[in-house]
């Protein structure tokens, strides 16, 4: 009987420790957000190793990150959207990139399994080539309404917003393009008074819209922000 008892013990004790040995261990920390050093936001960068007339080798170089074991390196080409990823262990990568192209490009810093991953801001960069003096605009951001959506008509009329930056700071005007097909009729301009513009215009009702936005700066340089489509309630 007192040896049922010490059995009995024996395999309460290593419950237990198994019990303990499980709500003991730790949970993954999540990586801290990792901040942006090169190549600047909203710049033209002149740096680079240059590799023929139309390529770049460009370092891109970020913060460290806490809990961080490795980084992916989203980068998108703005002028057709191609989008590009890279992961490293360091806080710094060489890619090969067009010359006199805008670029965005963001840090998602990556921790041990089970953690959540910590992304950066998104910059936008224009890299130089040799005898360009002046660059053209980004391609505006459309911000809303967002590429399809749904939006209701206030008084027959909705808001358009987007914004716009250029590396040199001759920003001039936009061009609005919309209608119920390709975006290809040319509705106003609008001058480009600050980086975010907003303009009301009449629509119909239960109705499929596309627009764009042109952004023109003072050297006639132009940009095409893509289309993007909505509907009216």
């Amino acid at each position: 009987m007192k040896m049922k008892n010490i059995q009995s013990f024996i395999a309460l004790i290593g419950f237990t420790l198994v019990l303990w040995s499980c709500s003991s261990s730790s949970t993954p920390l999540d990586p801290t957000i990792p901040t942006l050093s090169f190549p600047l936001n909203n710049e033209a960068c002149q740096e680079g190793v240059s590799l023929n007339d139309s390529q770049s080798s460009l370092e891109f170089r970020w913060n460290s990150s806490q809990n961080a074991e490795r980084y992916s390196l989203s980068l998108m080409n703005l002028s057709n959207n191609q989008d590009q990823s890279f992961e490293t262990s360091g806080t710094s990568l060489s890619v090969i990139l067009i010359k006199n192209t805008p670029y965005s490009w963001s840090i998602t810093a990556k921790g041990e399994e089970g953690s959540n991953d910590a992304s950066s801001d998104s910059w936008k960069f224009y890299l130089a080539s040799s005898g360009i003096i002046n660059y053209a605009p980004f391609p505006t951001e459309l911000l809303a309404p967002r590429s399809g959506t749904t939006v209701t008509p206030l008084n027959g009329e909705i808001i358009l917003n987007w914004a716009g930056s250029d590396v040199d700071g001759d920003l001039n005007y936009f061009e609005l393009y919309l209608d119920e097909s390709d975006a290809s009729e040319f509705i106003k301009q609008i001058d480009a008074i600050s980086t975010t513009t907003e303009t009301s215009i009449e629509v119909q009702s239960e109705t499929s819209y596309s627009w764009k936005i042109i952004a023109v700066d003072s050297n006639g340089n132009k940009s095409n922000s893509g289309i993007y489509t909505f509907r009216t309630n």
